[in-house]
C-alpha cells in the first residue's frame, strides 16, 4: 500500500457497461423481490401501481437532474459537492456525512440479511460465519481497484435483471393462459374492494415502500467520478432510467397484482427470512416451477450482496471526497496503489461490522436506533439533488453561460426538480403518519421514525455555526468542473 498526496485523483476505471448496469441494477433489490407484495396488500393492485408510478416519475426527474450535474462535474462526492458549490457548504457537509453513515449502516443490514438467507440451505451453521464471510468478500471486491466493484456489480445486476425479465415473461404467459392453466385476466383487479381498497391514505403509505425500493439509483452520481468518459456515459445511463422504471417496477407490480389477489395472506410478508412469501416465488410456483423458492433464495442473496457491495463503494467514495474537501480528517483522502481510498474503506468496513455486532447484543435496541437514524437519508439526499440542480441551472444562466456547453440537459426544467422536491417533502413528512391516527399521538413512534431528521439538521447547523457559512449567491457559484480546479 502506497500513501499518495490527498489530491491524487481516483482512477477512471468504470467502463460504459459497468455504469449502465449500475444504473439499471442500482435500485433492483429486496424492494422489488419482497416488499412489492406488502405494497399491493396495503394499497391494492391499483393503489400500489399509482404509488410506484408517481415515485418512479419523481426518481426519473431526479436522475435527469443528477445526470446534468454529473456529466458536467463528475466527482465522487456527487451531491455533497454540488450542494457545497451551488447552495451552502454546510448543506454539502451534512449531505455527505449523512450519506456515508447511511450506507455504512446498510452494510450491517445486508450482513444480517445474508446470514438469514444462508440458513435456508445451511440451518446449522452459525449466522455470524456467513456475515463475516460476506464482509470479507465485499471488502475484497472493493480494495483492489474500482474495476473490482464495477465488474462484480455488473454481474450482480445482470442476475437481478435476468430474473425480473423471466418473471415478467412467465407472468404474462400465465395472465393470458399460455402457462399455468386457465387465463387469469383482470379478475384480481376487481375482487372485493380492488383496485383501491386502502383509498388515498393507502397510496400515501405505499409511497414510503416505493421510495425505499428506488433508493440506490443515485449511485450513478457517485460512480461518475470514476467513469472512463462521464460526459458520454452518464447521460447514456440516465436515459435508461425511464425504461428501468417502466419495466422493472411498473410491470412487476402490474403482473403481481393481476396474478395474486391483494388479500392473499402471504403478501403481508416482506422480510428476507420469508423467501417463500416473496410474490416472485408464489408466481413461479403457481406456474408449476417447483424449484422457485430455492432459485429466488439465490437471487435475493445476490441482491443482498449487491446492496452491501454498493454500500461499501458509495460510502468509501463519499468519505474520501469529504476528506479531500477538508470536511473529514485528511487521512481518509489517502489512496492505495490501485487508486482506492484505503483508509476510508477500512473505516467504513469497521463501522459496518460494529453496527452488525450491535444487532447481536441484547435485543438489538442499539442497532434498531442506528437503523432508524439512517432511514430518511435517501430522501434527504434526493432533496439535496433537486435543490442543487435547480440552483446550478439558475446560476449557469445568471452567469451568462450557454446551455449548449452542458454534456446533458435535463428536460422539463424547472418542473423536474420542483416536482421531485415537493414529492420528497411529502414522503418525508408522511414517514409515520400512522402515529397521528390513534386516540393519542404516538410520540415514541414519531421519535423512532424521524430521528434522522434532527441529526441531519444538527450536522448542517453545527457546520454552519462553526464556519459561518452562508447561502452562495448565484453569481458566485463555481461552475467549472472540479477537474479544472
Amino acid at each position: 500500500m502506497t500513501e499518495v498526496d490527498e489530491n491524487q485523483k481516483l482512477k477512471r476505471g468504470l467502463k460504459t457497461r459497468h455504469l449502465s448496469m449500475i444504473a439499471i441494477g442500482g435500485s433492483i433489490g429486496t424492494g422489488v423481490f419482497l416488499a412489492s407484495g406488502s405494497a399491493i396488500h396495503q394499497a391494492g393492485p391499483g393503489g400500489a401501481l399509482v404509488a410506484y408510478i408517481a415515485i418512479g416519475i419523481m426518481v426519473y426527474f431526479l436522475m435527469t437532474s443528477l445526470g446534468e450535474l454529473a456529466s458536467h462535474m463528475p466527482v465522487a462526492g456527487s451531491f455533497s459537492t454540488y450542494a457545497s458549490r451551488f447552495v451552502d457548504p454546510a448543506l454539502g457537509f451534512a449531505l455527505g456525512w449523512n450519506y456515508w453513515y447511511n450506507w455504512a449502516i446498510t452494510i450491517a443490514v445486508e450482513l444480517s440479511a445474508g446470514a438469514l438467507i444462508m440458513k435456508y440451505w445451511f440451518p446449522d451453521v452459525p449466522g455470524i460465519v456467513w456475515s463475516a464471510s460476506f464482509l470479507a468478500l465485499m471488502f475484497g471486491l472493493n480494495v483492489l481497484s474500482v474495476r473490482g466493484y464495477g465488474e462484480s456489480e455488473y454481474w450482480f445486476s445482470f442476475i437481478k435483471v435476468s430474473t425480473v425479465i423471466i418473471f415478467l415473461v412467465v407472468g404474462f404467459m400465465m395472465i393470458f393462459g399460455i402457462m399455468g392453466g386457465e387465463p387469469i385476466g383482470f379478475r384480481n383487479f376487481t375482487v372485493d374492494e380492488a383496485p383501491f381498497p386502502g383509498g388515498f391514505m393507502g397510496i400515501i403509505g405505499v409511497f414510503m415502500i416505493a421510495g425505499f425500493s428506488f433508493q440506490g439509483t443515485e449511485l450513478i452520481g457517485v460512480a461518475a467520478g470514476e467513469s472512463e468518459n462521464p460526459r458520454k456515459n452518464v447521460p447514456r445511463a440516465v436515459r435508461q432510467v425511464f425504461w428501468r422504471i417502466l419495466l422493472f417496477y411498473t410491470l412487476t407490480i402490474l403482473v403481481i397484482g393481476l396474478i395474486l389477489p391483494y388479500t392473499h395472506p402471504n403478501l403481508v410478508g416482506g422480510d428476507v427470512d420469508q423467501i417463500a412469501k416473496s410474490p416472485f416465488t408464489m408466481v413461479f410456483e403457481r406456474a408449476g416451477l417447483a424449484f422457485a423458492a430455492s432459485v429466488m433464495n439465490a437471487v435475493i442473496l445476490t441482491s443482498v450482496l449487491s446492496a452491501g457491495n454498493s454500500g461499501m463503494y458509495a460510502s468509501t467514495r463519499m468519505l474520501w471526497q469529504l476528506a479531500v474537501e477538508g470536511k473529514a480528517p485528511k487521512i481518509f483522502s489517502k489512496l492505495n496503489k490501485g487508486g482506492v481510498p484505503i483508509y476510508s474503506l477500512l473505516l467504513t468496513t469497521v463501522v459496518g461490522m460494529v453496527a452488525f455486532l450491535a444487532s447481536l447484543v441484547g435485543d438489538g435496541t442499539i442497532y434498531a436506533w442506528l437503523l432508524n437514524a439512517s432511514g430518511l437519508s435517501g430522501f434527504l439526499v434526493w432533496l439535496g439533488i433537486a435543490i442543487s440542480h435547480y440552483r446550478f441551472r439558475r446560476a449557469f444562466i445568471r452567469q451568462g453561460r450557454s446551455l449548449e456547453e452542458l454534456g446533458y440537459q435535463a428536460k422539463w426544467f424547472p418542473f423536474g426538480p420542483l416536482f421531485a422536491f415537493a414529492l420528497c417533502t411529502v414522503v418525508i413528512s408522511g414517514q409515520n403518519y400512522q402515529a397521528f391516527l390513534g386516540d393519542s399521538i404516538d410520540w415514541y413512534g414519531l421519535l423512532v421514525s424521524y430521528i434522522g431528521l434532527p441529526l441531519f439538521i444538527l450536522l448542517w447547523l453545527g457546520y454552519k455555526w462553526k464556519n459561518k457559512t452562508k447561502v452562495i449567491p448565484l453569481e458566485e457559484c463555481r461552475l467549472d468542473p472540479v477537474e479544472d480546479d
